[in-house]
């Protein structure tokens, strides 16, 4: 495997596609400042901590990836974000992607064993238990978007 970075197009589609499972069906990208349950939030100098009731859950979660603040608080400890505006959230996700230890998945496209390391982190991926996006779906997107699925194993 080549260099694998935030920049790598696999990656850049993959966050893509996490964002858009994040707030299926809405393809529109442009939630960063969204709160859980669609409403949204002004400023980014921090995650807002704003807990949200909606569909029988309360939820701090908020962002293009739906972060929970415990999480972005963590990594604003650990110095890995310094505010919560969209690089942050993005380089927070990518974080994530490695943590997680999907970023190799991820390079070489392999969507499956993506999703399914990272289903505990984003619930909106396919096979996740709040999924409400198909898996077919979820490749052409990540096409869409510029990434290049692994072949299949015939």
């Amino acid at each position: 495997m080549a260099e694998c970075d935030i920049n790598t197009p696999n990656v850049k589609a993959f966050l893509k596609l996490i964002r858009y499972a994040e707030h299926y069906p809405d393809a529109s990208d442009n939630f960063y400042y969204t709160l859980y349950g669609g409403g949204t939030f002004k400023g980014d100098a921090a995650h807002p901590n704003t807990a949200v009731s909606k569909w029988g859950h309360t939820s701090t979660a908020a962002g293009a990836y739906q972060i929970l603040y415990g999480t972005w608080k963590e990594a604003f400890d650990k110095k890995i974000v310094t505010d919560f505006k969209p690089a942050s959230q993005d380089k927070l996700a990518f974080a994530k992607l490695k943590s997680r230890g999907a970023l190799g998945s991820v390079c070489n496209g392999d969507l499956t064993t993506a999703y399914a390391l990272l289903k505990n982190e984003w619930t909106s991926l396919p096979g996740a238990k709040q999924s409400r996006l198909a898996a077919s779906v979820a490749e052409k997107y990540f096409a869409d978007a510029g990434g290049k699925v692994a072949e299949k194993a015939q």
